[in-house]
């Protein structure tokens, strides 16, 4: 059996009616969830995101001792790995670990330190990146767009479209 949403083509732009204009994703998200509370088809709803950014948080300054310290540790977890997989075969199981520990902080710090030397600091900084969205309609499919329209106004949450 298939649902609707995987009949969807996720390459083709969202049709239907705007219901409602969000600021953020959760107003949209709770006026979705307050419609399916009261029985409306909510498979007939999409939420779109309008007017989509890319923004970049700097979470710090980067520096050679966290570019060590984060090569190291990183290292030292596929060490870790790769030591348990080989300590399955051996009788002493503890020198596999605490060899590929040892190897992984030093090629670890090595696949760090190379790239963040090359880059002659033209980076020095840490970041999230995500995307958001200046607004979120909601759209319906134009049957019940009147009745999604007028559920969503009287609920107060977020501005309703005006019919021209």
């Amino acid at each position: 059996m298939t649902s609707p949403q995987s009949a969807l083509n996720l390459y083709e732009r969202p049709s239907g009616w705007p219901v409602g204009s969000f600021d953020n994703y959760a107003q949209a998200q709770k006026a979705v969830d307050t419609l399916s509370d009261n029985n409306f088809p909510v498979d007939k709803l999409t939420i779109v995101g309008v007017d989509l950014m890319q923004v970049e948080s700097v979470t710090g300054r980067l520096t050679w001792g966290r570019v060590i310290g984060g090569g190291a540790l990183s290292g030292a977890w596929m060490g870790i790995f790769i030591g348990l997989l080989l300590g399955i075969f051996e009788s002493n199981f503890l020198f596999p670990i605490l060899t590929g520990i040892v190897m992984g902080v030093f090629f670890g710090i090595i696949m760090a330190a190379v790239p963040y030397a090359l880059s002659q600091g033209q980076r020095d900084f840490t970041s999230a990146t995500r995307i958001v969205a200046g607004r979120y309609d909601v759209l319906c499919e134009p049957d019940l767009a009147p009745q999604a329209r007028d559920a969503i106004a009287k609920m107060n949450l977020g501005s309703a479209p005006q019919s021209e």
